[in-house]
């Protein structure tokens, strides 16, 4: 047994953009629709523990907004997230939603030791596709050997089914892979699907539960910026590169 994928969420891990984007674009996209709509960032903290950002907005409109009515609500929620998405892209094109510290450090070096890639997501597949392209360069997509994203699969985190899916088309057991999460709900959707997983809280995820993770960080960390380690083992490393993983990985073998 060895270590032989990486499998990465996206938002809170890759990148913050759960604030410095998905909250931004929301509110844009209601102003631009005229809506009197306004999410804030302690609503929208409580609007993250729904997955999904169409769910999030029926959740919303549910509890805060009971007197809104449409004559066809389910598709012009999909519409005011459709527009919410191409907002959000236009936010990434801008530049102004950078990788989290040690993200880009951790993928070069795993190619380097020929890790396999993959990505497992709630968000579309075009939010990833723009995120990489803006962040890593074009070519970088072809980084990963999967890329499972949005509705690819039927039941959302905290299920096992987008991790399952991953598996599955990599022809890998779980036992040889590594999973990178932010959230509760990401938490059990990896471990739901027997993965070890390395924890990066994020602001929306700090307070959350992750007692069944292989190690609790507040980022990967890099040579000149070190990691915090919030729960687990004590160790030499200051950052999270191959070496490091190998060791957390033969912990908890």
């Amino acid at each position: 047994m060895s270590l032989e994928a990486l499998i990465f969420d996206v938002d809170g891990t890759l990148s913050n953009t759960e604030k410095e984007g998905h909250l931004v674009a929301f509110n844009l996209a209601f102003k631009e629709l005229k809506l009197d709509w306004s999410w804030s960032n302690n609503l929208y903290y409580e609007l993250l523990k729904v997955t999904g950002g169409k769910l999030r907005i029926k959740y919303y409109l549910k509890k805060y907004k009971p007197e809104f009515k449409h004559d066809d609500l389910d598709n012009f929620i999909k519409s005011v997230h459709e527009l919410k998405t191409e907002i959000f892209a236009d936010l990434m094109n801008e530049g102004k939603i950078p990788l989290r510290t040690g993200v880009e450090n951790l993928i070069n070096e795993a190619r380097e030791a020929n890790l396999r890639l993959a990505i497992a997501t709630t968000t579309t597949k075009n939010n990833v596709d723009v995120l990489i392209n803006n962040t890593l360069g074009s070519e970088a997509i072809d980084w990963f050997e999967i890329i499972a994203a949005g509705n690819v699969v039927p039941n959302l985190k905290p299920a096992a089914d987008i991790y399952n899916y991953v598996l599955d088309k990599m022809s890998i057991d779980a036992k040889n892979c590594i999973a990178f999460e932010d959230s509760e709900m990401g938490l059990l959707s990896a471990r739901a699907a027997n993965l070890k997983t390395v924890i990066t809280v994020s602001e929306y995820t700090k307070l959350h539960r992750f007692d069944d993770a292989m190690v609790v960080l507040d980022n990967l960390g890099e040579k000149n910026k070190p990691f915090n380690i919030i729960k687990g083992a004590s160790t030499n490393a200051s950052y999270v590169n191959v070496n490091y993983l190998k060791e957390l990985y033969e912990q908890s073998s």
